[in-house]
């Protein structure tokens, strides 16, 4: 069963800044993943929505820019909802120093 998660990551960046930080280091995201992925992603306002395909699972993600936060939310698929917890974890803690 796929579980969603979701996080708040704040920066100071400003809304415009934050979209931009985020639109050049999106293309870098399969360069992250062992054994390479398939990441896709179309704006629609300030809201990303992205999928990431690897190894047969494809998580499907949107990031919505506000002027202080990211809304980020995240469908974990099947056998990666396991880890909801560490992915949480880890987005919260790594998401604003991709920000920063």
């Amino acid at each position: 069963m796929s579980q969603t998660i979701s996080v708040d990551l704040p920066h100071q960046l400003g809304r415009a800044g934050a979209r931009a930080r985020i639109e050049s280091k999106i293309g870098r995201l399969a360069d992250k993943i062992p054994g390479g992925a398939t990441v896709e992603h179309r704006w629609e306002g300030d809201s990303l929505h992205f999928t990431v395909a690897a190894m047969g699972q494809t998580v499907v993600s949107r990031l919505d820019v506000a002027e202080r936060h990211v809304h980020a939310e995240i469908a974990l698929p099947g056998m990666l909802a396991l880890f909801a917890g560490k992915v949480r974890e880890t987005l919260a803690k790594e998401g604003p120093r991709l920000l920063a």
